[in-house]
């Protein structure tokens, strides 16, 4: 019996063989596609009808739709696009290079003469900007700057909504505030099971190191990392509070009906992580085992941590704290070569991405080169499981459409062989 994209993706996870290599994009706000690369894709396929709508309005997201989905056998969706599914949720737009696009009814920037745009929070403070062209929009405030309060705790939520990535967040959680919020997230995630045999992911967050620079600043809270570490301490069991309360409730709402928890903390630069593994193992490690225990012990969900960079020296560490699924695979970052990552930690994680260079191949090469590096990374990732096929990060606007489609046809061309090949057995 031929599995359903779901079971594809649990078993890819399990480390058992699936009948087909899963595929994502656009389950998770680092494995998506921009707007404009989305806009230009669809015209490329000859899609006229629809909408190129912007989920994730700091990273200019575009939710992908159904027939894109079908189109390239997408395995697996985030919850989210089960809210703002109504036309009056979204207005028009255009991006920067004319396209038309649009944004959730709640998110209005102001365009600048110069062609600039600011959010701002719901106080009206200024807190991201987005340049003339430009294609996301930038952090502009770093709430903690100066230094630390004396009451972290009770500082945090008036900081929090200074900074863009929790202001300007995707759906489901641009909708957390409102009465019955909990029981329509369950509800509508009911019915998107109800309705699809893909995967269904539910984006958490629960950053811990990313939050220190999102509040401090990246230079600042690297410092700090070494020279604050009583403060930083003190800020992670803080923060820690405020995302165990959030925790609790995603698994009591979703957490049998979800089947991947996605969290997130870059961890990485291009030549190695943040920090070296004793800092990590002091400072946040025993924070994500408590995440990770949390949701496995009170959900049936699997637990999936972003992560860039260069994060080989972690592994084992990440691996030992409890996560799943590790995203993106940066190949092009040191020590994260494919071949080795699989041979090394292959068995005891589900690398979910890594399966085509956005940094200089999906973006530059011809729709011949793609596809050869994107077989030649199947054939190195997928067997025995444990991979989820998926970009090295988010398609970007400068990849054009020929690349993305010779993408997917090599990913399917090489399920149309695994499936052949087992026939015969």
């Amino acid at each position: 019996m031929t599995m359903t994209p779901r079971e594809c993706v649990l078993a890819a996870i399990e480390h058992r063989e699936p009948d087909a290599v899963p595929v994502d994009l656009g389950a998770t706000p680092s494995s998506g596609i921009s707007a404009t690369a989305y806009g230009k894709l669809k015209q490329h396929l000859g899609m006229d009808g629809g909408h190129t709508r912007i989920y994730d309005v700091v990273q200019q997201l575009a939710q992908p739709e159904d027939a894109i989905l079908d189109r390239f056998g997408v395995a697996v969706v985030d919850v989210g696009r089960t809210f703002n599914d109504r036309d009056q949720d979204w207005y028009e737009i255009r991006l920067a290079d004319g396209q038309r696009a649009q944004y959730p009814a709640w998110f209005k920037p102001e365009a600048k003469a110069d062609g600039t745009f600011i959010a701002r929070n719901r106080h009206g403070l200024d807190i991201a900007h987005m340049p003339t062209g430009g294609t996301f929009f930038d952090q502009s405030v770093f709430p903690w700057l100066d230094g630390y309060p004396s009451d972290m705790a009770a500082a945090l939520p008036a900081a929090m909504q200074q900074v863009l990535w929790a202001e300007l967040v995707h759906s489901p959680w641009d909708h957390a505030g409102e009465p019955g919020f909990w029981a329509q997230l369950r509800q509508r995630t009911l019915a998107l099971r109800a309705s699809t045999d893909r995967a269904i992911m539910i984006v958490c967050g629960c950053n811990l190191f990313e939050w220190g620079t999102f509040l401090r600043r990246m230079d600042n809270f690297m410092m700090d990392l070494y020279t604050e570490q009583d403060s930083v301490r003190a800020f992670v069991d803080a923060i820690m509070v405020h995302h165990m309360a959030a925790l609790e409730k995603v698994c009591a709402a979703v957490g049998d009906c979800c089947d991947i928890l996605r969290f997130g903390d870059d961890l990485g630069m291009d030549s190695g992580p943040f920090m070296s593994p004793a800092v990590y193992r002091d400072l946040f490690k025993p924070h994500h085992t408590r995440l990770c225990d949390y949701v496995h012990r009170n959900s049936g969900m699997k637990t999936f941590l972003h992560s860039c960079g260069s994060i080989r020296e972690l592994l084992p560490d990440l691996i030992e704290a409890g996560y799943d699924v590790i995203n993106p695979m940066q190949t092009n970052c040191r020590g994260m070569e494919p071949e080795s990552l699989k041979k090394d930690f292959g068995k005891d994680i589900c690398f979910w991405g890594g399966g085509c260079d956005t940094r200089a191949v999906l973006n530059r090469a011809t729709p011949g080169d793609v596809r050869r590096h994107v077989l030649e990374r199947l054939e190195i990732l997928s067997p025995g499981g444990g991979f989820v096929f998926n970009t090295v990060h988010n398609i970007l606007s400068d990849v054009p459409p020929e690349n993305i489609v010779a993408m997917f046809e090599a990913v399917a061309d090489f399920n149309g062989k695994k499936a052949d090949d087992q026939s015969v057995q």
